[in-house]
């Protein structure tokens, strides 16, 4: 991602609410959404694998964890434009941090900025399993640690 990195999930996820606020309804909301998965970067066919995938979703999502307990990335896509713009946000709160802090943070920007009311049942628990998925990749990590 271009935009600069927050200090800490807990600052990524207050910045996240910040932007949606200034979208007075929802299908801004969702167009910023597409936007934001439009500039994930591009994520190599080959790389589509099952054992990337992520169950749970209704559309296909992949997550590849790398790095170790100090400081874990995420690379990550899927063949949906609004689930790649919720790909965008958790990448941007959890990728790029500690395993400590990925399993100590809650996505509490999810009911802030009124995702939870206006996401698809499907949705919601294709989120939450890619959630569950990272933040099991971190605590293996620590594990490993």
């Amino acid at each position: 991602m271009n935009e600069p990195m927050e200090a800490t999930a807990i600052e990524a996820q207050a910045a996240i609410a910040e932007e949606f606020a200034f979208f007075g309804d929802w299908t801004e909301r969702y167009q910023y959404l597409i936007d934001l998965g439009r500039q994930l970067p591009p994520f190599p066919d080959e790389r589509k694998t099952e054992e990337n995938r992520v169950h749970g979703c209704q559309s296909m999502v992949w997550l590849i964890p790398s790095g170790d307990a100090s400081k874990m990335h995420f690379d990550a896509a899927s063949d949906s434009a609004i689930v790649s713009g919720l790909i965008a946000l958790v990448l941007r709160v959890y990728s790029g941090r500690s395993a400590r802090e990925i399993v100590d943070t809650d996505p509490t920007f999810i009911q802030e900025i009124g995702l939870g009311k206006h996401l698809s049942p499907t949705r919601s628990n294709g989120l939450a399993a890619m959630l569950a998925k990272l933040k099991a990749y971190a605590a293996a990590s620590l594990a490993q640690g």
